[in-house]
């Protein structure tokens, strides 16, 4: 078992033992809502929206007491791919009420009944709904940086290499230990169980639903797999955050090495002795306060 930090256990206790497969999403999807912390929402002004040009909702927090146009953070939600939510309360308490900025959390079909391009369409729609329809809402279509948790990590990595492409560019992207890479799950020196909260047995069942083939394959379809992106040149500055025992370390650090030598200025921030998902699962403990506090002056 890892070396976990301290004030970092007693978070892990609410977590089960689980190795993701098709029997056990759904025990999964009922079980996610009961493990997140209640985040009492004081200060915040909430408003749902269903995006038009997708199946999927929005919830967008914003200052209660600050009027005007606001920046935003783009902010997708995790859950490997295959379980989670709009409903981001915690994060938007982290960001929301310390830069007064509005934080649009975004849904997304999920994996296996909706693979890949299916989320990827859903947060370009979402996205282009944002930019579009950014007066009526009381956003700032000028100021937008793209974040996410986990797969929302990886999902924002992807988005923001589809702007890029498109000609659309975006201040910043801020991934929060993103799931970058099909080819962690087949790796042959790490086990199945091995790892805290996210396994790598849950990765593989998480990226074959996703891309609806084995993972780890000689390629993988445009867009599906951040990570593999060869160019990464002219992509926005870039924050990378990931525990030193989280199964995506190795290749957080493998995208933030390839973001700085392709000149994209990237700050990654790496925490000892942290699991997967820990801010959210130990909001009040020392490492997570010092990991939210970086992305945030990011």
């Amino acid at each position: 078992m890892p070396d976990v930090h301290p004030e970092l256990e007693a978070g892990l206790r609410r977590v089960p033992s689980l190795v993701l497969s098709s029997w056990k999403l759904r025990l999964a999807r009922l079980m996610m809502p009961v493990m997140r912390p209640k985040v009492a929402t004081h200060g915040l002004a909430i408003e749902d929206h269903a995006v038009p040009g997708a199946t999927t909702m929005a919830r967008i927090y914003r200052p209660d007491s600050v009027s005007g146009p606001l920046p935003v953070i783009f902010w997708i939600h995790g859950g490997g791919l295959v379980i989670g939510d709009y409903k981001e309360d915690g994060w938007a308490m982290q960001f929301v009420t310390k830069l007064d900025v509005a934080l649009v959390s975004v849904g997304y079909r999920l994996a296996p009944k909706h693979p890949f391009p299916a989320a990827l369409d859903d947060l370009t729609a979402a996205f282009e709904w944002v930019a579009s329809q950014a007066g009526q809402l009381g956003l700032d279509p000028s100021q937008i940086c793209i974040a996410g948790e986990s797969a929302g990590g990886g999902l924002a990595a992807a988005l923001v290499q589809r702007l890029h492409d498109q000609g659309t560019n975006v201040d910043g992207q801020l991934l929060v230990y993103p799931m970058l890479d099909d080819r962690t799950a087949v790796r042959s020196d790490i086990g199945a169980k091995d790892h805290l909260v996210w396994t790598n047995g849950s990765n593989r069942f998480g990226w074959e639903s996703y891309l609806g083939a084995e993972p780890g394959g000689e390629s993988a379809p445009e867009y599906a797999v951040p990570g593999r992106r060869r160019d990464l040149s002219g992509l926005p500055p870039t924050w990378i955050g990931v525990g030193d025992i989280d199964l995506f370390h190795d290749e957080c650090l493998d995208y933030a090495s390839r973001l700085q030598e392709a000149d994209v200025a990237c700050e990654l921030v790496v925490i000892p002795g942290a699991p997967h998902a820990f801010p959210s699962l130990s909001p009040g403990a020392t490492p997570s306060k010092d990991f939210i506090a970086s992305a945030v002056t990011f």
